[in-house]
Protein backbone atom coordinates (compact mmCIF):
# COMPACT_ATOMS: atom_id res chain seq x y z
CA UNK A 1 0.00 0.00 0.00
CA UNK A 2 2.71 2.42 1.12
CA UNK A 3 4.54 1.53 -2.33
CA UNK A 4 1.74 2.31 -4.62
CA UNK A 5 0.56 5.66 -2.49
CA UNK A 6 4.73 6.83 -3.18
CA UNK A 7 3.64 5.66 -7.03
CA UNK A 8 0.64 7.97 -7.13
CA UNK A 9 2.07 11.00 -5.27
CA UNK A 10 4.28 11.16 -8.42
CA UNK A 11 2.45 10.09 -11.32
CA UNK A 12 -0.93 11.89 -10.43
CA UNK A 13 0.91 15.64 -10.68
CA UNK A 14 3.10 14.73 -14.08
CA UNK A 15 -0.99 13.84 -15.89
CA UNK A 16 -2.24 16.82 -14.70
CA UNK A 17 0.88 18.94 -16.02
CA UNK A 18 0.88 16.60 -19.51
CA UNK A 19 -3.18 17.56 -19.57
CA UNK A 20 -3.10 21.46 -19.07
CA UNK A 21 -0.51 20.98 -21.44
CA UNK A 22 -2.39 19.06 -23.89
CA UNK A 23 -5.55 21.41 -22.85
CA UNK A 24 -7.40 17.75 -21.83
CA UNK A 25 -8.50 18.62 -17.86
CA UNK A 26 -11.12 16.86 -18.02
CA UNK A 27 -12.87 19.75 -19.91
CA UNK A 28 -12.17 22.41 -17.19
CA UNK A 29 -10.57 25.53 -18.65
CA UNK A 30 -6.96 26.26 -17.41
CA UNK A 31 -6.02 29.82 -15.81
CA UNK A 32 -2.61 32.30 -15.77
CA UNK A 33 -3.04 33.14 -11.58
CA UNK A 34 0.62 32.39 -10.49
CA UNK A 35 1.45 29.72 -8.19
CA UNK A 36 3.48 30.86 -5.05
CA UNK A 37 7.54 31.34 -5.54
CA UNK A 38 8.09 28.73 -2.59
CA UNK A 39 5.79 26.32 -1.03
CA UNK A 40 6.17 26.65 2.85
CA UNK A 41 3.84 23.71 3.75
CA UNK A 42 5.52 20.49 4.45
CA UNK A 43 4.57 18.14 1.84
CA UNK A 44 4.35 13.68 2.37
CA UNK A 45 3.83 10.94 0.00
CA UNK A 46 0.72 9.89 3.01
CA UNK A 47 3.10 6.36 3.64
CA UNK A 48 2.76 7.53 7.33
CA UNK A 49 0.68 5.53 10.09
CA UNK A 50 -2.78 7.34 11.31
CA UNK A 51 -0.59 7.18 14.81
CA UNK A 52 2.36 9.30 13.22
CA UNK A 53 -0.60 11.72 10.94
CA UNK A 54 -1.94 12.29 15.30
CA UNK A 55 1.26 12.95 16.39
CA UNK A 56 2.76 15.54 13.54
CA UNK A 57 -0.02 16.92 12.33
CA UNK A 58 -3.53 16.32 13.16
CA UNK A 59 -3.66 19.30 15.71
CA UNK A 60 -0.28 21.29 15.08
CA UNK A 61 0.13 22.45 11.45
CA UNK A 62 -1.12 21.59 8.30
CA UNK A 63 0.43 19.15 5.30
CA UNK A 64 -0.25 18.13 1.92
CA UNK A 65 -0.22 14.70 1.17
CA UNK A 66 0.86 12.82 -2.24
CA UNK A 67 -1.09 10.05 -3.85
CA UNK A 68 -3.74 9.29 -1.00
CA UNK A 69 -6.50 9.11 -3.40
CA UNK A 70 -7.25 8.72 -6.69
CA UNK A 71 -10.16 10.60 -7.65
CA UNK A 72 -9.30 11.61 -11.68
CA UNK A 73 -12.58 10.06 -13.16
CA UNK A 74 -14.73 11.76 -11.22
CA UNK A 75 -15.54 15.39 -12.05
CA UNK A 76 -14.74 16.20 -15.67
CA UNK A 77 -17.20 18.57 -17.58
CA UNK A 78 -19.20 16.31 -19.51
CA UNK A 79 -19.63 13.75 -16.46
CA UNK A 80 -21.06 16.15 -14.27
CA UNK A 81 -23.22 18.41 -16.96
CA UNK A 82 -25.11 15.44 -18.42
CA UNK A 83 -25.83 13.96 -14.07
CA UNK A 84 -26.35 17.17 -12.65
CA UNK A 85 -27.13 19.63 -15.60
CA UNK A 86 -30.64 20.35 -14.64
CA UNK A 87 -30.19 20.70 -10.70
CA UNK A 88 -30.39 23.69 -9.00
CA UNK A 89 -27.35 24.93 -7.15
CA UNK A 90 -26.91 27.22 -4.41
CA UNK A 91 -23.90 29.98 -5.30
CA UNK A 92 -22.59 32.22 -2.17
CA UNK A 93 -20.94 35.37 -1.88
CA UNK A 94 -17.19 35.22 -1.61
CA UNK A 95 -16.59 37.21 1.19
CA UNK A 96 -15.68 36.49 4.76
CA UNK A 97 -18.67 36.45 6.07
CA UNK A 98 -21.14 35.25 2.87
CA UNK A 99 -25.06 36.34 3.57
CA UNK A 100 -26.33 36.44 -0.21
CA UNK A 101 -27.38 33.27 -1.66
CA UNK A 102 -28.24 32.82 -5.41
CA UNK A 103 -29.76 29.23 -6.75
CA UNK A 104 -29.65 28.46 -10.87
CA UNK A 105 -29.24 25.35 -12.52
CA UNK A 106 -26.44 23.74 -12.69
CA UNK A 107 -25.78 23.69 -16.34
CA UNK A 108 -26.74 27.93 -16.06
CA UNK A 109 -23.71 28.56 -13.92
CA UNK A 110 -20.83 26.49 -15.40
CA UNK A 111 -21.82 27.59 -19.14
CA UNK A 112 -22.67 31.32 -18.18
CA UNK A 113 -21.28 32.26 -14.81
CA UNK A 114 -17.96 30.29 -14.96
CA UNK A 115 -15.63 32.97 -15.61
CA UNK A 116 -12.15 34.45 -14.65
CA UNK A 117 -12.30 36.75 -11.06
CA UNK A 118 -12.72 40.39 -12.31
CA UNK A 119 -9.82 41.83 -10.09
CA UNK A 120 -11.68 45.05 -9.18
CA UNK A 121 -14.92 43.21 -7.91
CA UNK A 122 -15.84 43.22 -4.22
CA UNK A 123 -16.54 39.46 -2.75
CA UNK A 124 -19.74 40.66 -2.26
CA UNK A 125 -20.40 41.23 -6.12
CA UNK A 126 -19.01 37.65 -6.39
CA UNK A 127 -20.67 34.29 -6.74
CA UNK A 128 -19.23 31.04 -5.63
CA UNK A 129 -20.07 27.44 -6.41
CA UNK A 130 -18.87 25.96 -2.80
CA UNK A 131 -20.35 25.00 1.05
CA UNK A 132 -24.72 24.87 0.42
CA UNK A 133 -24.43 21.94 -0.87
CA UNK A 134 -25.38 18.76 0.95
CA UNK A 135 -25.05 14.64 0.88
CA UNK A 136 -28.30 14.26 -0.43
CA UNK A 137 -28.15 16.41 -3.52
CA UNK A 138 -24.68 15.18 -4.39
CA UNK A 139 -24.48 11.76 -3.20
CA UNK A 140 -24.44 9.72 -6.20
CA UNK A 141 -20.61 12.03 -6.78
CA UNK A 142 -19.47 11.36 -2.94
CA UNK A 143 -20.27 7.40 -2.80
CA UNK A 144 -17.57 7.57 -5.49
CA UNK A 145 -15.68 9.49 -3.99
CA UNK A 146 -12.38 8.44 -2.36
CA UNK A 147 -11.48 10.32 0.95
CA UNK A 148 -8.06 10.62 2.70
CA UNK A 149 -7.47 7.78 4.56
CA UNK A 150 -6.46 9.61 8.37
CA UNK A 151 -9.10 10.58 10.62
CA UNK A 152 -9.50 12.47 14.12
CA UNK A 153 -10.79 10.35 16.93
CA UNK A 154 -14.35 11.59 18.01
CA UNK A 155 -15.17 13.14 14.11
CA UNK A 156 -16.76 12.43 11.53
CA UNK A 157 -16.53 13.82 7.25
CA UNK A 158 -18.77 16.09 5.90
CA UNK A 159 -17.97 16.72 2.11
CA UNK A 160 -18.99 19.45 0.36
CA UNK A 161 -17.83 20.00 -3.54
CA UNK A 162 -17.42 23.09 -5.79
CA UNK A 163 -16.48 24.29 -8.65
CA UNK A 164 -14.83 27.93 -9.32
CA UNK A 165 -13.47 30.02 -12.20
CA UNK A 166 -9.54 31.24 -12.85
CA UNK A 167 -8.60 34.05 -10.12
CA UNK A 168 -12.05 33.07 -7.56
CA UNK A 169 -11.67 32.24 -4.02
CA UNK A 170 -12.69 32.66 -0.47
CA UNK A 171 -11.10 35.26 1.61
CA UNK A 172 -9.42 33.95 5.19
CA UNK A 173 -12.02 32.89 7.70
CA UNK A 174 -11.57 29.48 9.98
CA UNK A 175 -13.59 26.63 11.24
CA UNK A 176 -12.66 23.04 12.13
CA UNK A 177 -10.52 20.58 10.92
CA UNK A 178 -10.81 19.62 7.62
CA UNK A 179 -9.43 18.12 4.02
CA UNK A 180 -8.92 20.24 0.91
CA UNK A 181 -8.29 17.94 -2.59
CA UNK A 182 -8.35 19.28 -6.02
CA UNK A 183 -10.04 16.74 -8.58
CA UNK A 184 -9.14 19.50 -11.53
CA UNK A 185 -7.28 22.41 -12.00
CA UNK A 186 -4.73 24.12 -8.96
CA UNK A 187 -5.57 25.67 -5.59
CA UNK A 188 -3.69 28.49 -4.04
CA UNK A 189 -3.54 28.41 -0.23
CA UNK A 190 -2.38 31.11 2.64
CA UNK A 191 -2.67 29.46 6.11
CA UNK A 192 -2.11 31.29 9.24
CA UNK A 193 -2.14 29.80 12.84
CA UNK A 194 -5.24 30.80 15.36
CA UNK A 195 -2.87 33.26 17.69
CA UNK A 196 -2.19 35.09 14.23
CA UNK A 197 -4.85 36.96 12.80
CA UNK A 198 -4.35 37.81 9.05
CA UNK A 199 -4.54 42.02 7.52
CA UNK A 200 -7.51 41.32 5.42
CA UNK A 201 -10.79 43.30 4.77
CA UNK A 202 -13.85 40.61 5.10
CA UNK A 203 -15.12 42.23 1.64
CA UNK A 204 -12.08 42.16 -0.43
CA UNK A 205 -11.15 38.98 -2.50
CA UNK A 206 -8.65 36.79 -2.07
CA UNK A 207 -6.90 37.77 -5.37
CA UNK A 208 -7.58 41.92 -5.01
CA UNK A 209 -5.55 40.60 -1.43
CA UNK A 210 -2.98 38.90 -3.18
CA UNK A 211 -2.42 42.15 -5.53
CA UNK A 212 -2.73 44.49 -2.88
CA UNK A 213 -2.02 43.44 0.55
CA UNK A 214 0.36 40.28 0.06
CA UNK A 215 3.53 42.41 -1.53
CA UNK A 216 3.08 44.66 1.25
CA UNK A 217 3.82 41.93 3.92
CA UNK A 218 7.26 41.90 6.17
CA UNK A 219 8.53 38.32 5.66
CA UNK A 220 7.58 37.92 9.44
CA UNK A 221 3.86 38.02 8.24
CA UNK A 222 4.06 36.47 5.69
CA UNK A 223 1.54 33.42 5.58
CA UNK A 224 2.48 29.47 4.91
CA UNK A 225 1.09 28.88 1.95
CA UNK A 226 1.21 25.98 -1.44
CA UNK A 227 -0.74 25.05 -4.28
CA UNK A 228 -2.09 21.81 -4.43
CA UNK A 229 -3.00 20.04 -7.56
CA UNK A 230 -4.79 16.72 -8.89
CA UNK A 231 -3.67 14.07 -6.34
CA UNK A 232 -2.41 16.51 -3.47
CA UNK A 233 -4.42 16.93 -0.12
CA UNK A 234 -4.22 19.45 2.07
CA UNK A 235 -5.29 19.05 5.65
CA UNK A 236 -5.43 21.95 8.14
CA UNK A 237 -5.88 21.94 11.86
CA UNK A 238 -8.71 23.28 13.61
CA UNK A 239 -9.41 27.26 13.76
CA UNK A 240 -6.36 27.73 11.55
CA UNK A 241 -6.70 30.96 9.46
CA UNK A 242 -7.02 30.24 5.50
CA UNK A 243 -7.42 31.83 2.43
CA UNK A 244 -8.35 29.98 -1.16
CA UNK A 245 -7.47 31.38 -4.73
CA UNK A 246 -8.18 28.88 -7.91
CA UNK A 247 -5.21 29.23 -10.21
CA UNK A 248 -7.33 27.13 -13.22
CA UNK A 249 -10.74 26.18 -13.24
CA UNK A 250 -11.23 24.07 -10.30
CA UNK A 251 -13.51 21.20 -9.17
CA UNK A 252 -12.85 19.72 -5.86
CA UNK A 253 -13.77 18.43 -2.69
CA UNK A 254 -13.33 19.59 1.00
CA UNK A 255 -13.84 17.12 4.01
CA UNK A 256 -14.90 18.56 6.75
CA UNK A 257 -14.64 16.71 10.35
CA UNK A 258 -16.96 17.64 13.32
Amino acid sequence: MAAARRLLAVLLPLAWAQARLTGDAGGWQAGDVPEEQRCTVERTDGSMSPAQFLQRFAFSRPVILRGVTDNSALCTRQKLLAAYGERLVRLSTANTYSYRKVDVPFQEYVEQLLKPQDPAALGSDTLYFFGDNNFTEWGSLFQHYVPPPFRIPGTSGAYSFGVAGSGSGVPFHWHGPGYSEVIFGRKRWFLYPPDKTPHFHPNETTLAWLQHTYPTLPPEERPLECTIRPGEVLYFPDRWWHATLNLDTSVFISTFLG
